[in-house]
Parts: structure tokens; C-alpha cells; sequence
């Protein structure tokens, strides 16, 4: 879930820099369509062809799991370390607080979509679909989830499940796994996160 635009440093007033739910679906939608844009052009301008995209069900249950075990592992990792939880819970109040529960849906179809084709279905086999390519398009997947310096920790977990979705896909040789763990990973983390808040308010 990268909201690449947004800042939440850029005013130290927290209450300034809070987003409006609109706000939020806004930039997530026109994140989307700018990864999205940039597959397509890189596809014309290169001729590689896109990581073929199949309806698969035993690739989508390896993504299903997958998507299960980082929503869980990322909610054990929120508890026990405490850089990550700091700059977890900053990122997440901004991009999650404002969202209505049915918006979850469109956190993790969004992001999902869009970030997985660019990344695991454009730049993973046009950089070589090796370990090289998985590392490259990893950081940068991960570094694109970095708001601040801050926010260090964060974008190590991201790294590590970019690594994780280019793994699968070239594995499977299907982009429906990371698609599926992608979308499911941030719905369910949506899910968790705002579920915990609720348990603090009571």
C-alpha cells in the first residue's frame, strides 16, 4: 500500500496534515493509474512482454496463503518491535483512519492491481526475472513505502514482502499469486489495524 505522494512530515501540525477519506481514495486511485500507465508504456517502449496473468487455482491459493501469513505476521511484527510499530501506526493513521470499512476493498484491489503489474509483472521480467531483478524491484517497491527517514523499518517489512510476491511469481510463472496475496495482505491488514483501534476506544 504506497501512497507515494503523500508526506505526512511535511507539516508538523498533525492535525494540518490529516487526510479526508476522499483524499485518500484520490490518491490512491491516481497512484494506481500512474503505475498502471507506466506498465503499458514500458511494455511499448521495451517489447518485453508482461508477466502472463492466468486464472490458476492452485496459484491463487499459494497467494491466499501468502497474503494470510504477511497480514498475520505483520500484525506479530506490529506488537513486538517497536521501530516498526512507530512508524507502522504513523503511516497507517494516515492512510487508514479516514476509511470506511467498505474502502478496504479498494485498498487492496487498488494497490494490488497496479503495484504488482508494474512491479512483479513489468519490471521482474525486463530486468531478467533473477535474483538481480527480484532485489532491484524489491528496494524500490520498498523505498516507494518510505514517507520519511522515519520510517526506516517500515520499508525494511516492504522490502522483505516485495521480495516474497517477486519470489512467488517467479515461481509460478503467474502473476495471480502476488496479485492475490497483495490485495488480501492489505485488506486483512486494514482489517486487523482498524479492529485493534476499535479494542483501544473500548
Amino acid at each position: 500500500m504506497s501512497l507515494f505522494s503523500i508526506d505526512p512530515q511535511s507539516n508538523p501540525d498533525k492535525k494540518d496534515r490529516a487526510l479526508s477519506r476522499s483524499q485518500v481514495l484520490i490518491a490512491m486511485a491516481v497512484t494506481a493509474i500512474i503505475f498502471l500507465g507506466i506498465s503499458k508504456v514500458w511494455v511499448y517502449l521495451t517489447g518485453i512482454p508482461m508477466m502472463p496473468l492466468r486464472w490458476q487455482p492452485e496459484h491463487a491459493a499459494i497467494g491466499a496463503g501468502i497474503g494470510i501469513g504477511v497480514a498475520l505476521l505483520s500484525s506479530l511484527i506490529y506488537e513486538i518491535w517497536e521501530n516498526y510499530r512507530i512508524a507502522a501506526q504513523e503511516y497507517l493513521e494516515m492512510v487508514l483512519k479516514p476509511l470506511e470499512p467498505i474502502d478496504l476493498i479498494w485498498l487492496g484491489l487498488l494497490p494490488g492491481l497496479s503495484e504488482e503489474m508494474l512491479f512483479r509483472g513489468v519490471a521482474l521480467p525486463a530486468l531478467g526475472m533473477n535474483g538481480i531483478a527480484l532485489i532491484i524491484t524489491s528496494v524500490v517497491f520498498g523505498a516507494l513505502h518510505m514517507a520519511s527517514a522515519k520510517h526506516l523499518s517500515y520499508t525494511v517489512w516492504a522490502i522483505a514482502v516485495g521480495m516474497m510476491l517477486g519470489a512467488v511469481t517467479m515461481y509460478t510463472g503467474n502473476l495471480l499469486s502476488a496479485i492475490v496475496a497483495h490485495v488480501l495482505t492489505n485488506s486483512l491488514s486494514g482489517i486487523i489495524w482498524k479492529w485493534k483501534q476499535t479494542k483501544k476506544v473500548v
